[in-house]
């Protein structure tokens, strides 16, 4: 049983967290897919948030609320990504594009904390645009 438990605990880091040691285990475009699906629900949640706030009930105040919650999380979770996964592995000083990297890495970072910041949508296409530039 002990056994079972250690090797779902070993499981589970390795699934839900990129080390922070030179394992070498990388996948560039997986990650730049978790932040576009991060994009599409905060996309989604800024529709909700614009559809709820035109209502009075209690109800709908109790799910906007949810709504910005989860748009922050998934902001968040971007900003993660490109911080613990991208700056601290992938983004090297010895690469001959490093500051142009630094540049769009960072305009990431800036565009998901706008979209925590606004509910407007052109924050949420703009930081979409600024991920897609990062596989060009």
């Amino acid at each position: 049983m002990k056994r079972i438990s250690m090797i779902l605990i070993l499981l589970a880091s390795f699934l839900y967290s990129h080390c922070q040691i030179p394992c070498g285990i990388y996948d560039d475009n997986a990650k730049v897919k978790e932040m576009l699906q991060d994009v599409a629900t905060i996309k989604k949640a800024l529709n909700s948030i614009s559809e709820l706030s035109k209502k009075k009930d209690a109800q709908s105040y109790n799910q906007l609320i949810r709504w910005v919650n989860n748009k922050e999380a998934h902001s968040q979770n971007i900003i993660a990504t490109i911080s613990d996964y991208f700056l601290t592995q992938r983004v090297k000083e010895s690469q001959k594009d490093y500051v142009q990297r630094l540049k769009e890495h960072h305009k990431v970072i800036i565009d998901a904390m706008k979209t925590k910041q606004n509910s407007d949508m052109k924050y949420a296409n703009e930081l979409e645009k600024s991920i897609l530039k990062l596989v060009k």
